[in-house]
């Protein structure tokens, strides 16, 4: 069996690594390629382009970087309709995800998007569009289902990642402690996973924190850094 994965930024690789060590339980022979970060490619998919590339952020970045997505996507449809696997998978990033399904799926090759977009949110016309380009969505909030089973959409509830990795009474105290963490008092700063959040958001954040600390001195801080490229600009 060979699959097909495009995933953007750090939580699709989470899920596509994920995904890809489930998927090797049932089946140890499949392999794996596309565009996949780190843990994907740890976890055995072939790394085309890695997962970062997609990770763009606002209402004129997007622009910017459409020429290359958009070349990129071209050269995915060519390569794959050329040689086509057995399923692909698009790993959330619905904007450039569902266009790459939908002529996959043209092109006669077995599309599934994980990760439903939030067409309980905002956009919910983006259903018909999940209607045109997946043969099968696979979700992770269990509500998700029904809004795909009125329109008779296959669609299966798969779980949330996190709802097996995070035990359900967590023992704060303990994690501090496992942290080096001794302050009573803690705030989590949590400024995404992409450069260019970070560059345009971080002093907000910053900003923030100095006010938060000025008025209360013995509160402490941490930041999660997803990636080694954001530890210097963080």
């Amino acid at each position: 069996m060979r699959i097909g994965l495009v995933a953007g930024e750090t939580s699709g690789d989470i899920l596509g690594a994920g995904l890809i060590t489930a998927i090797k339980q049932q089946y140890p022979e499949a392999t794996f390629e596309g565009v996949a970060g780190p843990l994907m490619h740890a976890a055995g998919c072939d790394q085309w382009e890695p997962a970062e590339s997609l990770a763009v952020f606002g209402l004129v970045e997007p622009f910017a970087h459409l020429p290359r997505l958009l070349r990129l996507r071209k050269s995915l449809v060519d390569r794959w309709t050329a040689s086509p696997p057995d399923v692909f998978v698009g790993i959330d990033a619905p904007d450039f995800n569902l266009g790459l399904e939908k002529r996959l799926r043209k092109a006669g090759v077995k599309t599934v998007h994980y990760v439903s977009p939030s067409i309980w949110a905002w956009r919910p016309g983006r259903i018909k569009t999940v209607i045109a380009a997946a043969d099968r969505v696979l979700c992770i909030l269990p509500f998700e289902k029904a809004l795909y089973d009125a329109v008779k959409v296959d669609a299966i509830f798969v779980g949330h990642p996190r709802a097996d990795s995070i035990p359900a009474v967590l023992d704060v105290w303990a994690t501090r402690q496992a942290l080096g963490i001794d302050a009573d008092e803690l705030v989590a700063i949590l400024p995404g996973s992409r450069v260019s959040e970070i560059a345009r958001l971080g002093e907000i954040f910053a900003a923030a924190a100095v006010k938060i600390a000025e008025s209360r001195p013995d509160v402490r801080f941490v930041t999660p850094v997803t990636t080694p490229a954001l530890r210097a600009l963080i």
